[in-house]
């Protein structure tokens, strides 16, 4: 069906409107902790097969919005899909993860072939028009890509892990991780800058690793290419509302707002939500942040906790999602249970992260010098805090 931009609640909060109760998603919420995302998965050879064929990526797309209701769809698809489209082997080992030819020198980055991508990904393009087909008009569809960093450890390391080759090498060799990481984020602003216009609605950018970086490299490599993308996809119309997720960024996630220009920006679970709150522009949504262990553990814990996160941003833009990912053996009908008691909180009485931000922004001001509060601030002066 055609969308409807305006009647979208997760695009109103991406705009800076606060909506109660909140929009809610959640990452991973197509996968193996569903019976019929299982039994779908066995028709397929192989994973990079599974996201490459376009009848089974909808499919897997669609399932748990059928199954919940929930307010938004993601593309079914894989941050390493696009190493692939660039030409390095993709496998995934059973039990052990994502396996890629590590590259090892410049000689082997010059290899990667930007060229290639187009044709590469068009069986994943046709599964974003299919998904925008199939879906209400209200319910946008994300589309998604891994950031340059989380992407170039992959690519560096060939698996999954603590990245130890990655790490030492933006000290020890740090034009060869730079060259990966340009090379991607060319790539990533063409792969997604196609699912926009494909017929996503909005896009995502994970940035899982992004914590483990320290500030100066935080900055070389994460703040600087989402940048980079954030301005190069906004300079393409249409314009697109872009979420952020620099998982583990702790402080470093107040300059990544402040300087990359994303609209939204992802939590993870060791985030204070309202915390987080006092010291971000007030227009800037927050996304998260329940314990994907308290999904799966379900209970009244999993209610009260879910309601107090929500109540929390109360007046804020706000996403209601997760700190990570579904993890494989959650209960499907806690799913269910958590969706259904967010669609179901009552309007609180009183709005205190509003009230709380106004007081953190004078504080933030006081710090930076700056002659407004964060609440109204720049972005530019929030990175100068």
């Amino acid at each position: 069906m055609t969308a409807d931009h305006n009647a979208m609640k997760l695009l109103k909060v991406l705009n800076g409107t606060p909506v109660w109760p909140p929009p809610v998603w959640l990452m991973r919420q197509a996968g193996r902790y569903l019976p019929e995302y299982r039994k779908l998965r066995a028709s397929a050879d192989n994973f990079v097969v599974f996201c490459t064929t376009p009848g089974l990526a909808t499919e897997a797309t669609l399932q748990p919005i059928r199954r919940f209701g929930l307010d938004a769809a993601i593309l079914f698809s894989d941050i390493l899909i696009l190493p692939w489209a660039l030409g390095r082997p993709l496998r995934f080992a059973e039990g052990e993860g994502p396996r890629l030819s590590p590259i090892e020198s410049e000689a082997e980055a010059a290899k990667l072939d930007p060229a290639a991508i187009g044709r590469a990904v068009e069986p994943v393009l046709e599964t974003v028009g299919r998904v925008r087909g199939e879906l209400a008009p209200d319910v946008p569809l994300i589309g998604f890509a891994g950031a340059p960093f989380t992407v170039a450890c992959y690519m560096i390391d060939g698996r999954g892990g603590d990245f130890p080759r990655t790490r030492n090498l933006a000290y020890a060799d740090p034009g060869l991780l730079a060259t990966v990481i340009e090379i991607v984020t060319e790539a990533t602003i063409d792969y997604l800058d196609r699912q926009v216009s494909a017929g996503a609605d909005c896009v995502m950018l994970f940035d899982s690793w992004a914590g483990m970086l320290p500030p100066d490299l935080f900055r070389a490599h994460v703040i600087f290419p989402t940048t980079r993308f954030v301005a190069a996809l906004r300079a393409r119309p249409p314009t697109v509302k872009i979420i952020g997720f620099p998982r583990l960024a702790g402080l470093n996630a107040l300059a990544y707002v402040g300087e990359t220009g994303v609209d939204a920006v992802g939590m993870d679970t060791t985030t204070d939500p309202p915390a987080l709150a006092r010291l971000l522009p007030r227009d800037v949504a927050l996304q998260g942040n329940l314990d994907p262990l308290l999904l799966r553990a379900g209970g009244p814990s999993l209610l009260e906790t879910a309601g107090r996160i929500a109540e929390s941003l109360a007046g804020r833009p706000h996403i209601f999602n997760l700190g990570h990912g579904v993890l494989p053996d959650t209960p499907p009908e806690n799913v269910g249970a958590l969706v259904s008691h967010i669609r179901g909180l009552e309007a609180p009485e009183t709005q205190s992260v509003t009230q709380g931000a106004a007081q953190g922004a004078t504080r933030g001001a006081t710090q930076s010098g700056a002659d407004t509060g964060l609440a109204g601030a720049s972005r530019g002066a929030i990175s100068a805090a």
